[in-house]
């Protein structure tokens, strides 16, 4: 794994030991800036379950200018402290140990937007549409917002969720990546 594009590039990025964690592949990852980027005028991203950090990494080398990267798992952390110190990112960088949904509570608390949000959980846990709609009632989302779903082929979801609008869906083996875009007003 490495950063692929940007001010970081080349950049070697540690995996998660054992087998809890499913890092998006570098194909992957570079298929998904095609289709959303592929380069930012700043903005925050938001990455709920990081794993290595991988994605916010590379939107930052990209251009973004905040991430806050949030795992449930400690090995997980440790990874995206590491991978964050590695890649030079450390400084733009806010790391919770949580899980999504409290995750989302304590954002909204403190009143942060996003401009891109990545979803990429375990694919058991049918949770995506249901984080999506709490992003979208919390308007925790800024106009033109983009969200990443990564996630098993099977998992059809939605259009729309709530005011975000379907973009894209592209298959990659046994991953899929479905895009969305927020607009506030129609």
């Amino acid at each position: 794994m490495r950063v692929i594009s940007g001010s970081a590039k080349g950049r070697p990025l540690k995996a998660v030991p054992g087998t809890g964690t499913r890092p998006t592949t570098d194909k992957v990852k570079e298929a998904i800036f095609s289709m959303i980027g592929p380069y930012f005028d700043g903005g925050q991203v938001l990455d709920l379950f990081a794993g290595t950090g991988g994605l916010s990494i590379e939107a930052l080398s990209r251009g973004m200018e905040r991430a806050v990267l949030t795992d449930i798992d400690k090995k997980s952390i440790d990874i995206i402290r590491h991978n964050l110190e590695a890649s030079g990112f450390k400084e733009q960088a806010e790391i919770y140990r949580n899980d999504a949904v409290r995750a989302i509570k304590a954002l909204i608390k403190r009143e942060v937007k996003f401009d891109l949000v990545f979803l990429d959980p375990p694919y058991r846990l049918k949770v995506v549409q249901d984080l999506v709609e709490q992003l979208d009632k919390a308007n925790m989302l800024n106009e033109g917002a983009t969200i990443v779903m990564e996630h098993d082929t099977e998992d059809v979801y939605q259009e729309p969720i709530g005011r975000l609008h379907w973009v894209r869906r592209a298959e990659y083996g046994e991953t899929a990546v479905t895009i969305y875009k927020y607009k506030a007003q129609d």
